[in-house]
């Protein structure tokens, strides 16, 4: 059976098992969303001990726009400003937990890419001027603090410490969130924003590893090599690189087939494992979250995303398989337009 066979029962076996269209997204899975994780403008990660992070705070605000809440954009971002952009930039604080406050000054470039791109989104949709002030101001932070230059072309790292090396660049090809550099582009014109687009999808291309010829959460970038680390997995990080690929409207063929190729081998199957080591093949031997499932169908979907079938929103199993879903589905919403 060829994998285009099984891709194809595999998509059919989500639309029959699972599910709600897209475009159901609406008022109740952001309400739910809002009971489960949000206190007063501060998203809690409960699986990380009730810490807030600036990626959480990030797409708690995207979701606000997304479903048009205003009262709810204005409080998030409130505490966020209050608690989180406490440095001598513009940046953020990536981490604040209940017992201590900031409990780590360093950014994390994903956590301000997301924040920067929900104010701009946040003024298009309600002309609120200090949106886009604050918006300009983190993307001016994220181009004069984050951006590299390589052999390989512009990067973005991780954080503003922590991952210029003596053995290369610490990089996570999953902070190139292609949507949000698209609409920073137009915010705020400058060179650095097509330059990190065109190094990020080289990048992708070049992180192939191993039988499925996936990217790891974590690489290093030493001259012209890239490679594996932290425990050469594609997995919690790198499962949104597909996504943010389709989303960003940066998606080919030949980027999303290692992606649909690995997903499709576990049609049929009892599990689709959140995790597999890269290089020795080792596979997770527990399911992944639906937020996962959401990301592997829509990438087997590609390039016909528009109708198709996500699973059913779920909570309760924490914070970052909600974000995945709802990611997804705003993901569907913005093709339909």
């Amino acid at each position: 059976m060829t994998w285009h066979t099984l891709l194809r029962f595999w998509l059919l076996s989500i639309a029959l098992v699972l599910h709600s269209p897209a475009n159901a997204v609406g008022g109740e899975n952001w309400a739910q969303f809002k009971s489960a994780f949000i206190e007063n403008g501060r998203v809690i990660d409960v699986g990380q001990n009730g810490i807030s992070h600036t990626e959480g705070q990030g797409m708690a605000l995207l979701l606000a726009v997304q479903n048009n809440d205003p009262a709810a954009f204005a409080q998030i971002w409130t505490w966020t400003q209050r608690n989180l952009q406490v440095r001598d930039d513009k940046l953020f604080a990536w981490s604040w937990s209940p017992r201590v406050g900031i409990n780590d000054l360093n950014n994390a470039s994903d956590g301000d890419l997301f924040i920067a791109w929900a104010l701009s989104r946040a003024y298009k949709k309600w002309n609120e001027p200090s949106y886009l002030f604050a918006a300009i101001q983190v993307s001016q932070s994220i181009r004069a603090k984050l951006v590299r230059k390589t052999s390989k072309g512009t990067v973005l790292l991780p954080g503003a410490l922590g991952f210029e090396k003596p053995e290369g660049l610490k990089l996570n090809l999953s902070y190139w969130v292609f949507p949000a550099i698209n609409d920073l582009a137009m915010l705020d014109p400058a060179p650095e924003w097509e330059e990190l687009r065109t190094t990020g999808l080289q990048l992708i291309q070049e992180a192939r590893f191993g039988k499925w010829q996936l990217p790891s959460d974590w690489v290093t970038l030493d001259g012209e090599v890239i490679a594996p680390i932290d425990g050469d997995q594609f997995g919690y990080n790198a499962v949104r690189i597909p996504l943010y690929l389709i989303w960003g409207e940066q998606a080919s063929p030949n980027t999303i087939k290692p992606f649909q190729k690995f997903w499709s081998s576990f049609a049929g199957k009892p599990l689709l494992p959140p995790w597999v080591n890269v290089n020795s093949g080792e596979i997770a031997t527990y399911n992944a979250s639906t937020g996962f499932h959401s990301v592997a169908a829509i990438t087997l979907a590609y390039p016909n995303v528009h109708s198709t079938p996500l699973p059913s929103f779920n909570p309760s199993e924490g914070y970052y398989s909600s974000m995945l879903s709802l990611f997804t589905q705003i993901a569907l919403e913005d093709a339909k337009k």
